[in-house]
């Protein structure tokens, strides 16, 4: 694709001219020579951090996008974003900044981008809040960008991961494995750097990121430590000068038919229901209009054909040994399931990139052929009902069973029903209820990995349901029901439940009910009072008084019709 452009659209204005002499003399000082004044301008944006083994590598390869830029004729400039982990934070009040951190993300980004005048950039994000965070920013600045992932992490011991470790807290505490046996599995569990194991959130936003066009083919089924992914940041830097020169934006790429694509690659991948939230928000910033509805039409049509866990039996990197998802997308593609003609930043179509990929290998068992899925519909059931008139998000895979009625068990906040349940209070036919936990009332809508991990820890996996207007982490299984909308901060139904009500979950007739009328929902409702509004000051506070709902992606700005950034 070939453009009359002026590669240098952004950064003459920065640094050509007398008048900028004062910004050139302060370039100076951090390394530019005068030849670099000339050149595309290309920011790097990093998410190192040792706050994280998902992001603790990540400055390395950072500087190996900057190689990439500065040898393919641009010149890098390297600068740093935040990172929080979830994994570390999971269960604990920390876990508030977890979804916040994606609008952080999002926002330096635009800020640093914005103010240096850079003509393109490079993002790369390890942890679950990173991927969605910086392909917002490449959406809504619209500046010529390629993401990179930094790689999912190898296994431990016996094939352990993150989620082996939280699962284990819950058979401790039902007296199935000894306190040896659970620190012996918390010290092998975690080897290196690298984001969690199987195909949990960040697995799952790399995949939909690539599928999006996003990111360079193979990006997201790398492992974190190893030359293929160093080659990926210096591609990645390379083909950002390119994008500048031919003028590829992100907004050329983000049509409703690359939403599509990433949602078909995300239910193929039995992948996190994070990425309903998230595809919603990119796609806000890109201008398209994506709505939880349309997860449930492409779900009628697009099957599971990944076994990878949660619910499954095997890690990404096992995935990345057989071919990635590469040969998972020609699948798709050769099935009539993928748009071929979606443009991609490598400035050729989903179609030409997959040409020349070669199938998995026969024998493999891993990702199951279109004629044998594992599930012939999507896990990922956007239910409505008296409990959630906005919608809800279930991850339903078939192992759980489709239907769940059972008496709720009411608690206001994670740490309670986690102390109930590994305390033997939850039992079973239990439907354990955890309010006050959306992006408005938490705030900052936590993940209930705690939770959910204890359940099967202490075997009721297939025994109890769990609902919330929180969310979950992508290493949840079980009868679990998220992003429930409205939340009961804002007077959403789920806030006038009761222990002992009857509630019923059918993900075929994609139903949530309590078995109340309407006149005692009415009743209910007159009596109710919220609660007190966040009462910090700081991220938190901003963000709960900024936050939109849960059913619309939980963005912080106001929906906006399509427009550029100049």
């Amino acid at each position: 694709m070939k453009r009359k452009v002026d590669a240098r659209h952004y950064s003459r204005v920065v640094v050509d001219g007398d008048k900028q002499a004062p910004a050139r003399a302060m370039l100076r000082a951090v390394g530019f020579q005068d030849a670099d004044f000339g050149k595309p301008q290309i920011g790097v944006a990093s998410t190192w951090g040792n706050v994280t083994p998902c992001n603790a590598h990540i400055g390395e390869l950072a500087q190996e996008a900057c190689s990439g830029v500065d040898g393919a004729g641009g010149k890098s400039v390297l600068f740093n974003t935040i990172t929080v982990s979830d994994g570390i934070s999971m269960g604990t009040p920390g876990m508030r900044y977890s979804l916040v951190s994606r609008e952080l993300i999002a926002d330096s980004i635009e800020t640093v981008v914005g103010a240096a005048g850079f003509d393109g950039f490079v993002a790369l994000g390890g942890c679950d809040k990173n991927m969605p965070g910086c392909a917002m920013a490449m959406a809504r600045l619209n500046r010529p960008s390629v993401f990179v992932y930094g790689g999912t992490i190898r296994p431990g011991t016996q094939r352990r991961d993150i989620i082996s470790v939280f699962e284990a807290v819950g058979a401790h505490a039902a007296g199935k494995l000894t306190g040896q046996g659970l620190l012996e599995i918390e010290r092998t569990a975690i080897p290196g750097p690298g984001s969690c194991g199987g195909m949990y959130t960040a697995n799952t936003m790399a995949s939909a990121i690539e599928a999006l066009g996003l990111s360079l083919p193979g990006s997201s089924a790398q492992e974190a430590v190893g030359q293929d992914k160093r080659a990926d940041c210096r591609r990645a830097g390379e083909a950002v000068v390119r994008l500048v020169r031919e003028g590829l934006r992100p907004r050329d790429i983000l049509t409703r038919r690359a939403f599509e694509n990433a949602i078909t690659v995300v239910i193929a991948l039995g992948g996190s229901t994070n990425a309903v939230l998230h595809l919603l928000a990119i796609a806000h910033e890109a201008g398209v209009r994506l709505t939880l509805d349309d997860f449930s039409r492409i779900g009628r049509r697009v099957p599971v054909l990944a076994d990878l866990k949660p619910s499954g039996r095997y890690l990404m990197s096992e995935l990345v040994a057989i071919g990635g998802i590469q040969p998972l997308m020609k699948m798709l593609l050769q099935g009539g399931l993928l748009h071929p003609d979606c443009l991609t930043v490598t400035g050729h179509t989903m179609q030409e990139n997959l040409e020349n990929v070669p199938m998995y290998m026969s024998g493999q068992d891993i990702v199951h052929p279109l004629a044998a899925p594992l599930k012939k519909d999507s896990h990922l059931v956007v239910l409505y009902g008296n409990l959630a008139p906005e919608g809800a998000v279930a991850k339903i895979t078939g192992k759980e069973g489709e239907r769940f009625e059972g008496r709720a068990r009411v608690f206001e906040g994670e740490e309670r029903a986690t102390s109930a349940i590994l305390g033997g209070t939850v039992r079973a036919g239990d439907v354990v209820v955890i309010r006050g936990e959306g992006p408005r009332g938490g705030p900052g809508m936590r993940e209930m990995l705690s939770p959910t991990s204890a359940i099967t820890g202490r075997g009721l996996g297939d025994k109890v349901a769990l609902i919330t207007d929180g969310r979950f982490s992508g290493g949840s299984h079980g009868f679990v029901v998220g992003h429930i909308s409205p939340e009961a901060a804002l007077g959403g139904p789920i806030g006038l439940l009761r222990s002992g009500d009857r509630i019923s979950i059918d993900a075929v007739k994609r139903e949530i009910r309590v078995e109340l009328t309407a006149a005692e929902l009415r009743r209910r409702r007159a009596a109710w009072k919220p609660a007190r509004a966040y009462a910090h000051a700081g991220a938190l506070a901003k963000y709960a008084a900024l936050v939109g709902s849960a059913s619309r992606g939980a963005v912080t700005q106001p929906i906006q019709p399509r427009r550029r950034i100049s």
